[in-house]
């Protein structure tokens, strides 16, 4: 009940109608730990619940809003978050395991904004993504 207050407060503070669509993806982005691609998206709300396109222009629709961005993307496929733990210009760092695959979210950890970038460079958003050995597969 409270990820459903969330995600009407969400959707609210961005004027947005909330949408069952809307609701049932935020609310997954909410319990989840790491960035979702669209697929793992589908998968917990359940085959039933909404069709591919759907998902697709919803998630399209939160992160035109700031709502959700793409975290980053791994063979291919987009991984998205709720963008409460961003700023507008950077993204907290994301820290992949080589072995396992697992994706932590490190937003205990901040990075400066990237300085000294050549003239006609514009700056939109700056994402880190960390590669090596999680905890598990590093012992």
């Amino acid at each position: 009940m409270k990820h459903d207050l969330k995600a009407k407060n969400i959707l609210k503070s961005a004027m947005l109608y909330c949408t069952k669509p809307r609701n049932d993806i935020l609310k997954v982005l909410i319990v989840a730990k790491t960035p979702l691609t669209q697929k793992q998206i589908t998968e917990k709300l359940g085959k039933n619940q909404h069709n591919k396109t759907t998902i697709y222009r919803t998630l399209r629709t939160l992160a035109k809003k700031d709502l959700v961005h793409k975290a980053y993307i791994h063979k291919k496929a987009s991984h998205f978050e709720l963008a409460e733990n961003c700023g507008k210009t950077r993204c907290h760092p994301h820290f992949t395991c080589s072995n396992c695959g697992k994706t932590i979210c490190l937003t205990d950890i901040s990075m400066p904004l990237i300085k000294g970038l050549k003239k006609g460079f514009v700056l939109q958003r700056q994402k880190l993504q960390l590669l090596g050995l999680c905890p598990d597969c590093s012992s």
